[in-house]
């Protein structure tokens, strides 16, 4: 951070008009003021998360404030809030077991779960005791290991009666390596490169003990080799984390039928794409070379995908002809999860269908066509439903299912708006349920016996900025459309397993958040929740500014925030910061409050006008023209609406100093500080811009591809490949004339560090 800012501040005694006293020394104290750690004593909770109930209409949270944790429990049918414990009486008796002071606002309880029908809670206490750790795969002779203690109890909400659970053993975790069928009966994994299989009796001897030499595993496969393997190979680990970990379980991802009678995975080959390296040069003893698979833009050596169906009784499989177009991706949907099971240690991977059947989509590798199908489990086949076409990139979500698939719902653009259409189980299309100028996001839940769809949406009020997000309700032929949590903030709602409730979490980027218990036709039930800045605004915070101005078009609205220095002075001239990421597929601008305040708020407090804004090109929660605006120009398509606001707001705004504008980002903001310092080198100052994808034909290949576009080209005996083709922030090395910082990690293996090395050698 000091390095950033020093070089911000390099820019700062630059000649600018003498009607505004320039700020030319930064401060780093009131900086300090905001760090992480200082923050976490100053802002405390800012949502309710919920923990639904399973057998009534009920949830419980946590709520922290300046007075310490409190646990609620709401009961959403009579509106009724209330605390779960008496939290002083909780606290005195936990001392006295544990011997560990605690009070009502240091509640040291963890892990909390309801049990017995629901009247009563298990939770655990750390204590400050040291014990031995009890471990069964220790070698004889080693040390022991050292833990603190954990009290186990149970809490009867309806006596207030504490029971000490001596003796009890905590219930083993479940690995990571473990897949498990919705009975429990089956548990996958692999090792070796190759699929296995253990029953439940020898489940639960590897939760006590993984080395268990009594444990019966079953290979399922035997032609699973490096790279087109059964698991992961590892992606991440370090070539001595490979060898340490070669023999042990490894997860595998395959998705369950309901009646846990079939699986399915999608067995990937990835042993034609070319291998890409990294140094570790922290390694012990010496520095490592780490190896790794990786597509890039354009080439032709990419993974084939297998769909493979494994009867669950036999472990028999077959693979299913899925192939439909040149190096296609396969989606195999999951199907969502009970909010109810939140708590539940084990939530099986269930795959989106029926017993009798599961749905996919395939893309084709241009992203411009794909295919919505259902596998038939009987027959081992695909069959579409129906398609989609667009001359940029299609994006997908996930289906809704309805009445076991008699009914889906699914998401598409195909009018320039992301908006919700019904189809019939043979893919006939029903009726679009949504439509107009404004976006669709996500399926909030689904009543199928009311046929009403619950989903969240944004940009279709007026008068509001588009991005922020909304709740509503409409029936599936179209008819019925409700807002449900009208207001001018940015709102997160989540449903309840029955689609009766709805918890609403509100606010703006210059509000305090808010959260309220709404029925699921928008009535207010109850009030929960406002969020404790008592703290903070004490310390003299205070909220940013969103604005709104023009594109370089002069026709597109751009929205973005204003974050100035606290003990700002509107008699000075301030150095303007830009923090940006270029999207595609999210811009770098809260909408609603947030605690990350390191590249915004903080920057600010060290004497400048700290700005996030959007671009056309950016979010994809606007019109598909919008999203899709950078399409075939990757590298500069955002470039000239930073410009042009940052212009438009000098204008507004005398405190500014447009003669001092700095820009910075990670990642694609990375990218794209660097390329605006090149693109607009007499207007931008000094770039700050870490592991920056400079240079995209060597970036990965699905999102370069995807948002900048690949060219198909099909010759006449009908061999088709793919040309792609980019501008490069290199290409623009000679432009240099500010100040540039370039950072990136030695072992980032997904923006590889050689994007940076290219920048800095075209600068040589």
């Amino acid at each position: 951070m000091r390095l950033m800012v020093f070089l911000f501040s390099l820019c700062f005694s630059l000649t600018i008009s003498a009607q505004q006293t320039p700020i030319s020394k930064a401060n780093y104290a009131a900086a300090a003021r905001y760090s992480p750690k200082k923050l976490e004593k100053l802002v405390f909770s800012l949502n309710v998360d919920p923990h639904w109930l399973k057998k009534s209409d009920r949830f419980w949270y946590m709520y922290e404030t300046s007075e310490g944790k409190k646990w609620y429990i709401v009961d959403a049918v009579k509106g009724e809030k209330k605390l779960l414990f008496d939290q002083a009486a909780l606290a005195a008796k936990l001392t006295k077991i544990t011997d560990d002071p605690m009070d009502a606002q240091h509640l040291n309880i963890d892990s909390m779960r309801f049990i017995k029908d629901e009247n009563w809670v298990h939770f655990e206490v750390k204590s400050t005791i040291d014990v031995e750790k009890k471990d069964s795969t220790a070698k004889k002779g080693t040390p022991p290991v050292k833990e603190k203690k954990i009290f186990f109890f149970e809490y009867n909400l309806v006596t207030g009666e504490l029971v000490e659970l001596t003796g009890f053993k905590k219930p083993f975790r479940k690995p990571s390596w473990a897949n498990i069928s919705p009975d429990g009966n089956t548990i996958l994994f692999g090792k070796n490169q190759n699929l296995w299989y253990m029953d439940k009796a020898n489940y639960e001897k590897a939760l006590k003990n993984e080395e268990d030499s009594t444990i019966v595993q079953t290979q399922i496969t035997k032609d699973g080799i490096a790279y087109f393997g059964y698991h992961s190979d590892g992606f991440g680990e370090t070539s001595a984390d490979k060898e340490k970990n070669k023999n042990k379980r490894k997860s595998v991802f395959v998705q369950w039928s309901p009646d846990s009678k079939w699986f399915v995975m999608n067995k990937v080959d990835n042993r034609r794409v070319k291998d890409l390296w990294v140094i570790n040069s922290i390694a012990d003893p010496r520095p490592t070379l780490e190896t790794y698979k990786y597509w890039m833009p354009g080439e032709k050596e990419s993974p084939i995908e297998h769909l493979l169906l494994f009867e669950t009784a036999t472990k028999n499989n077959r693979e299913i002809t899925s192939g439909l177009y040149k190096d296609q991706d396969l989606n195999i949907w999951s199907a969502p999860a009970k909010i109810s099971t939140r708590d539940d240690e084990f939530r099986p991977s269930l795959w989106l269908g029926t017993n009798d059947k599961f749905y996919l989509s395939r893309t084709s590798r241009d992203l411009k066509k794909i295919d919505i199908a259902y596998v038939d489990v009987k027959s081992a086949t695909v069959k579409t439903l129906w398609e989609e076409k667009m001359n940029t990139y299609i994006e997908i979500r996930r289906l809704g299912m309805v009445n076991e698939g008699k009914e889906l719902i699914q998401w598409s653009e195909d009018d320039g708006w992301g908006h919700f259409y019904l189809y019939d189980e043979n893919g006939k299309l029903k009726n679009q349920i949504t439509s107009g100028p404004w976006h669709c996001e996500d399926i909030l839940g689904i009543d199928e016996k009311a046929r009403v769809l619950y989903f969240s949406a944004n940009g279709k009020e007026t008068g509001e900025d588009p991005y922020l997000l909304h709740a509503y309700r409409v029936n599936f032929d179209g008819s019925g459309l409700k807002l449900l949590n009208p207001g001018d903030f940015d709102h997160n709602g989540s449903m309840d397993d029955n689609k009766k409730y709805l918890v609403n979490n509100f606010s703006r980027v210059n509000t305090i958040p808010k959260s309220v218990l709404l029925a699921s036709d928008g009535r207010k039930i109850m009030d929960l929740e406002t969020a404790d800045f008592g703290s903070l605004l004490a310390t003299g915070y205070k909220f940013p500014q969103p604005f709104k101005a023009k594109a370089d078009d002069g026709i597109t609205d751009i929205y973005g925030v204003m974050y100035k220095p606290f003990d700002f002075d509107s008699s000075k001239k301030y150095p303007i910061v830009e923090y940006v990421y270029p999207g595609p597929q999210t811009e770098a601008v809260n909408k609603s409050f947030s605690k990350g305040m390191d590249r915004t708020d903080r920057l600010a407090q060290l004497g400048m006008i700290v700005i996030t804004l959007g671009n056309r090109g950016g979010h994809p929660s606007r019109s598909k023209w919008y999203h899709n605006y950078g399409y075939g120009n990757l590298r500069d398509y955002g470039l000239a609406d930073k410009k042009a606001v940052a212009e438009q707001l000098a204008d507004r705004h005398s405190f500014i100093d447009i003669n001092r504008v700095g820009i910075h980002g990670h990642s694609g903001g990375g990218f794209m500080s660097t390329a605006a310092l090149l693109v607009y080198p007499d207007f931008f100052k000094v770039a700050v811009s870490s592991a920056g994808n400079h240079d995209n034909s060597i970036y990965n290949r699905w999102w370069s591809e995807k948002h900048h576009g690949v060219k198909e080209i099909i010759s006449d005996k009908g061999d088709t490949s793919f040309q792609y083709n980019i501008d490069k922030n290199p290409d623009l090395a000679k432009n240099l004339k500010g100040r540039l910082l370039l950072s990136h990690g030695e072992i980032d293996n997904n923006v590889h560090p050689a994007n940076s090395m290219r920048v800095a050698n075209a600068l040589i």
